[in-house]
């Protein structure tokens, strides 16, 4: 289970009219000539014309194609999780799921190569609110085991590890499989601009809904198929995608800027600010910290001598991030 913020991909509360391409069949009487409204798409489409109805349509999952017959060079592999809790260190993944695809340097995004979907038996009866938000029952895990030898064949290639919530699913992930471990990982929700593009949120459901599909969600593959389609949709009718974005925020460099030995009474102003506390149990200083891009360093350096030390030759601790890093547990 995720937390709130990524892993209840639901539609708000309130959507709006929302109308679904699916429709009821059209009985035929004998004798009575058909018109192009009887197709579906053909209807769907009169609809959306008239500026007055938005019309879902159904999110098909793409082909299963050989690796071999694709021209795009790089792998990516799309992963979700569903866990007995939140917790990497105590809690247990139940299901994963990922769709591994073809990809270019430019972005361009090519076949899907690869899917795998599996459930795991947890050492422990499920929590009925983990049953209650995913659906998944001791019933459907009972006697069942991830194949980790199919799963870790898929991930060795891979130049990219993508999850919607990589910082959530990426600790589990290692703790599964050391192949996870050495992979440059990215992140759909923290690393592609969403509210610049028009979309109402960075949830699942939102997206997915904002790009004019619907799916059967909620599990762990549907929404790695679902979150490929988002992500291949072109931006604003241009050819600039969800996909490239994320292929080019996922190649740079973010610092973690390490506030340590700060005042007591600033922390207030540090939280407010966007900082984090940590305890150093992962190794890195026990302060408030903050991750930012080296375009914001010297100005949060400035921030951090005149506002925070009141000494101008401050050197605050700092780390440098790849792909590599991102998203480990802290």
């Amino acid at each position: 289970m995720k937390q709130a913020t990524s892993q209840f991909d639901l539609f708000d509360a309130d959507p709006g009219y929302r109308v679904s391409a699916r429709v009821a069949p059209v009985r035929r009487s004998r004798g009575v000539k058909t018109t192009a409204y009887d197709d579906p798409e053909t209807m769907a489409q009169k609809l959306e014309d008239s500026g007055q109805y938005r019309v879902l349509r159904k999110l098909s999952p793409r082909p299963l194609a050989e690796h071999t017959a694709d021209t795009h060079p790089r792998l990516a592999v799309l992963v979700d999780t569903e866990t007995t809790g939140l917790q990497h260190s105590r809690d247990e993944v139940i299901e994963i799921g990922a769709v591994a695809f073809c990809y270019d340097d430019a972005g361009q995004i090519g076949n899907v190569v690869g899917v795998y979907s599996a459930l795991s038996q947890p050492s422990i009866p499920i929590p009925p609110e983990i049953t209650r938000l995913t659906g998944i029952t001791d019933e459907m895990v009972a006697g069942q085991r991830f194949d980790l030898a199919h799963l870790e064949a898929m991930i060795g290639p891979a130049d990219l590890i993508i999850a919607h919530n990589a910082g959530f699913d990426r600790p589990f992930c290692e703790k599964l499989s050391p192949a996870f471990a050495n992979k440059a990982w990215a992140c759909s929700v923290s690393e592609i601009r969403w509210a610049d593009h028009g979309f109402e949120g960075n949830k699942l459901g939102y997206l997915v809904g904002q790009s004019g599909l619907f799916h059967d969600g909620h599990r762990a593959t549907d929404d790695c198929h679902a979150l490929l389609e988002v992500l291949a949709r072109p931006l604003d009718e241009g050819e600039r995608t969800p996909f490239r974005e994320l292929l080019e925020a996922s190649s740079r460099t973010r610092i973690r800027l390490f506030a340590e030995n700060s005042p007591f009474g600033m922390k207030d102003h540090l939280k407010a600010r966007g900082y984090r506390w940590s305890d150093g149990s992962d190794g890195s200083p026990k302060s408030w910290w903050i991750e930012l891009s080296e375009d914001d360093l010297d100005a949060e350096l400035t921030y951090l001598r005149k506002d925070v030390y009141q000494w101008d030759d401050a050197e605050p601790p700092l780390r440098r991030l790849t792909a590599f890093d991102r998203f480990r547990a802290r």
